[in-house]
């Protein structure tokens, strides 16, 4: 009996002191609702934007204004040429920024031993995100459109998308990298495999999904900015005769023509182009957690 009423006792003081059995405090309860106050604000902010955005863009957006370029001679408003421009843009850069920033973050995370170096090129990597991107586009158009001679160019907006972006694949891919246990090194290495063998066929598959979600944030940036490519990609509109030949024409992206429409007062073509861009980052986020989930399910 006394072991009994001992039991009792006990499961009543573990009910009492658990997160179940106390009191719920007012301060508790004005914080939950402050949260979920922010919550509610950012959801109806982001609403708010994309409605109006929808609602003055739509009907500015169809068949003509998908597939032509601005003419006065046949007087239409169209923006293939800008999208056309904005791929290149973005392929250029993926080409040139991707193998340069999962090998840095190879290295880093990988190679390089923990000391000076190290902690110096991760501060520089992190001190290039903060840098605004109007400064990116001066440099820009100093240095690969002056001094090495490019010009307003295709190449030379891609050039300087690769300096803004190289920092987030890289650290993206150095956090990625981070998450795969050490148990998986320690074991590949133990049964003889090269440390490179075990990078490629190991680690880079594991670390996939935040590899990929990295890049795909950097296209959305890609593709939402605008002042570095107006200091050196220019505003050209035209759609390419030559395939490589128009990397080293000026070329003016979705976000650069929104721009020029703003200040030309073309309002409704700028809503429509907006809609275009809205519809793009939102085809990005949504291709990036599908791609994570899919790899996460594989892995």
């Amino acid at each position: 009996m006394n072991n009994e009423a001992a039991i009792a006792i006990n499961k009543e003081s573990v009910v009492t002191n658990s997160i179940y059995g106390k009191k719920v405090r007012t301060s508790d309860s004005i914080l939950l609702m402050l949260i979920y106050l922010a919550a509610s604000v950012s959801i109806l902010l982001l609403i708010g934007i994309m409605g109006y955005v929808f609602v003055r863009g739509i009907p500015q957006v169809n068949v003509e204004f998908l597939t032509s370029v601005p003419s006065t001679l046949k007087g239409t408003f169209g923006i293939l040429g800008n999208i056309v421009n904005t791929l290149y843009i973005v392929v250029i850069t993926l080409l040139i920024a991707t193998p340069l920033g999962i090998g840095a973050a190879i290295y880093l995370n990988e190679y390089a031993k923990p000391g000076k170096v190290v902690r110096l090129i991760e501060f520089t990597t992190e001190t290039l995100s903060g840098i605004p991107s109007i400064i990116f586009g001066l440099f820009g158009m100093v240095f690969f459109g002056n001094t090495i001679g490019l010009g307003y160019s295709i190449l030379t907006g891609a050039l300087t998308l690769t300096l803004m972006v190289l920092p987030l694949i890289t650290r993206t891919t150095q956090e990625a990298l981070k998450t795969v246990p050490d148990s998986y090194r320690s074991g590949a290495l133990g049964i003889g495999a090269t440390k490179w063998y075990m990078i490629r066929t190991i680690l880079l598959p594991s670390a996939m999904p935040g590899i990929i979600t990295g890049v795909i944030l950097a296209i959305g940036r890609m593709v939402g900015e605008s002042a570095a490519l107006l200091f050196t990609a220019g505003s050209g509109f035209i759609l390419p005769k030559n395939f490589f030949g128009k990397i080293f024409e000026s070329g003016g992206t979705l976000t650069i023509q929104l721009y020029l429409c703003m200040q030309k007062a073309q309002y409704d073509e700028a809503f429509g182009i907006a809609v275009v861009l809205l519809v793009i980052v939102l085809a990005i986020n949504g291709l990036a957690k599908y791609l994570a989930f899919h790899f996460n399910v594989e892995k």
